[in-house]
C-alpha cells in the first residue's frame, strides 16, 4: 500500500462565496505549517505544481504578465492563461484562480478563490480539497501521488467530498464514475 492508497481526506471545509448566475465563486481556506515563500513557489513553479496541483504548467507563474500553457489533468488541452496578479509571497492571480498567502502562527492561511460553473461546483470543491492536502504533505516532506482528473474522481475520499459538498451547497452532485476505488468503498 503506497502512502496515496492510505490517504483519506478529512470533512469539507469549502464555501461558496457568490453565486452570479451559472459561475459560483469557490472559496478554500488552509492553515498550512509552512512559510508563505515556500508556499509561494509550490504555487508558481512547474515542478511542484506537477506533484499535486491538478494541472501542469508550461512556464513559472510567479510573473505578473506572463502568458502560460496549463493543461488541466485526464484533459489533454492545453490552455492560455496570463497572470494577472504575482505579488511575491502574497498574491497570485490567473485565469479563474485567485490564492493569497497571509504569514499566520509560523505559518500561512492559503485561500483560493476559484470562479467554477454551478453544475460542477461540488467536483471543484472535492478536488481542491484534496489537491490542498496533496500540497501540504508534500510541502511537510512526506509526498503522496497528485491525485487529480480521472484518477481523483474514482478515488472514494472525493466521491464523498463531492456528495457532501453537493449538499452543504444545495447542488446535485454529478455521478460519474460510477465506482470508486479505495478504502472507503470496501
Amino acid at each position: 500500500m503506497t502512502e496515496s492508497d492510505a490517504y483519506l481526506p478529512g470533512p469539507p471545509n469549502a464555501t461558496v462565496e457568490r453565486k452570479e448566475g451559472d459561475k459560483w465563486t469557490l472559496v478554500l481556506v488552509r492553515d498550512l505549517r509552512h512559510p508563505p515563500d515556500k508556499v509561494w513557489r509550490a504555487l508558481t513553479e512547474p515542478a511542484e505544481l506537477r506533484e499535486w496541483a491538478p494541472f501542469e504548467a508550461g512556464g513559472s507563474l510567479a510573473n505578473a504578465g506572463a502568458t502560460v500553457t496549463l493543461t488541466w489533468v485526464g484533459t489533454g488541452r492545453p490552455v492560455e492563461t496570463a497572470v494577472t496578479r504575482a505579488e511575491a509571497p502574497r498574491a497570485l492571480e490567473y485565469g479563474d484562480l485567485r490564492w493569497e498567502l497571509e504569514a499566520a502562527g509560523g505559518g500561512t492561511r492559503l485561500t483560493l478563490w476559484a470562479s467554477i460553473d454551478r453544475r460542477f461546483v461540488s467536483m471543484g470543491a472535492a478536488g481542491w480539497h484534496i489537491a490542498l492536502d496533496v500540497l501540504d504533505r508534500l510541502l511537510g516532506g512526506t509526498p503522496i501521488a497528485r491525485i487529480a482528473g480521472g484518477e481523483a474522481m474514482r478515488f472514494a475520499g472525493w466521491q464523498r467530498l463531492n456528495e457532501e459538498y453537493a449538499r452543504q451547497f444545495g447542488v446535485v452532485a454529478p455521478n460519474w464514475p460510477a465506482k470508486a476505488a479505495g478504502p472507503e468503498s470496501s
